[in-house]
């Protein structure tokens, strides 16, 4: 692509890495002698101590703990990392006005699991952990998210979505940080200096780009004026966890009273950017061809993928409309055009983890890319349309 490189410029405010994960994995978790905070809030809970070789530590951008303590309850302790406080703390209170909100919401809303307690001084959080739960990602992986568990999502997200908060209500209001549209005109020096070389591949590709900047202003001008929500605006189907008949959505750190297309479509652009990685997998594939794909079979592939794939989001938008039939009718161009940021995101949360950019990312994010510039255009193909 010739010469690679990514403009750097001063940091602004709010500035985050790019972060994500496929699947969920168990690390061992950090020692809980350096954080005495932690048991300190258990006993404050009643909840005793925990069991030290019960636990583990799912992999997020936080420290974690999960497993037994004394008391006999499985428990589930975050402690909010972060290198800039005014961002701890503004994380922290949208949790905490979620948590407040929470217990207003129907039965059948998206919720988080069970909470339980917190330090605000110390950035803890207390939830019941939920040892039998299924993460979304592996009920992909397994091909066990089907459109029936599709659509109560939807559902789940619509009466979210159209929950009525209390007058008075502490929300955020304030636009998310992504799309960063200051870092595609230069990302910090301090930031730079620890990129891999994917992550300059991908920064030099967005910021070299016009017009996709423009559409990234155009979809930033078209969130301003949208009706806003309470939303989660951060929705991954990693972050879904299945318990039985229940669905549950974790990490709230993002929620707030926002534009409805933001869930809408990160959850369209999860089925859309796994449809284009599953072009050079054998999933969902009755006959085995062990042969070099040309253009051609890309392309027909890339179709037959998509039309295995997508109908879990019509199944989605079909729940959603149900429990929310108000939403105001531009919604899905903005939530397509949505979808199309969230295939760029992921691009980038990729390449934190590889040294080059794959060419299949790369045709991951030419999709993103296309949804972005003109969504109307793709309101139908990924599943968002009236006829879902």
């Amino acid at each position: 692509m010739g010469h690679i490189g990514a403009a750097v410029a001063d940091p602004p405010a709010g500035t985050e890495r790019s972060t994500g994960s496929d699947e969920r994995m168990n690390f061992k978790p950090v020692d809980l002698d350096r954080y005495p905070d932690v048991e300190d809030l258990l006993a404050r809970l009643n909840l005793g101590r925990f069991v030290r070789d019960t636990l583990t530590a799912p992999v997020g951008r936080n420290d974690v703990w999960a497993g037994l303590t004394t008391s006999g309850r499985r428990v589930f302790v975050k402690r909010l990392v972060g290198t800039i406080p005014a961002e701890m703390s503004d994380r922290m209170r949208r949790i905490l006005s979620y948590q407040h909100f929470a217990v207003t919401l129907p039965s059948a809303a998206l919720r988080g699991p069970e909470f339980l307690g917190h330090d605000e001084p110390a950035g803890l959080l207390a939830f019941a952990f939920l040892e039998d739960a299924r993460n979304g990602a592996e009920l992909v992986v397994d091909e066990t998210f089907d459109n029936e568990l599709a659509e109560q999502v939807g559902q789940a997200v619509g009466l979210l979505h159209g929950a009525v908060p209390a007058d008075g209500a502490d929300f955020d209001r304030s636009l998310p940080s992504q799309p960063p549209l200051a870092a595609l005109s230069g990302i910090p020096l301090s930031m730079f200096e620890t990129l891999s070389f994917a992550e300059i591949e991908g920064w030099h590709l967005l910021q070299s780009d016009i017009q996709l900047r423009t559409a990234l202003d155009r979809l930033r001008e078209w969130e301003q004026v949208a009706p806003k929500v309470p939303a989660h605006c951060d929705l991954r189907v990693d972050q879904l966890l299945v318990v039985g008949d229940e669905v549950m959505l974790t990490d709230w750190e993002e929620f707030r009273l926002a534009d409805p297309a933001r869930d809408v479509g990160s959850f369209a652009g999860e089925w859309l950017y796994r449809s284009v990685l599953d072009i050079v997998t054998t999933r969902g594939d009755t006959v085995f061809m062990d042969l070099e794909l040309t253009h051609e079979m890309v392309l027909q592939r890339g179709v037959e993928k998509m039309e295995r794939l997508l109908p879990r989001v019509r199944s989605f938008w079909r729940g959603y409309r149900r429990t929310r039939p108000d939403f105001d009718s531009e919604l899905p161009i903005r939530a397509t055009a949505f979808a199309g940021w969230h295939l760029l995101d992921r691009l980038m949360a990729g390449a934190t983890r590889t040294s080059r950019l794959s060419g299949i990312e790369r045709a991951a994010a030419g999709i993103g890319r296309a949804a972005l510039l003109n969504p109307g255009k793709f309101v139908e193909t990924i599943g968002l349309g009236a006829q879902a």
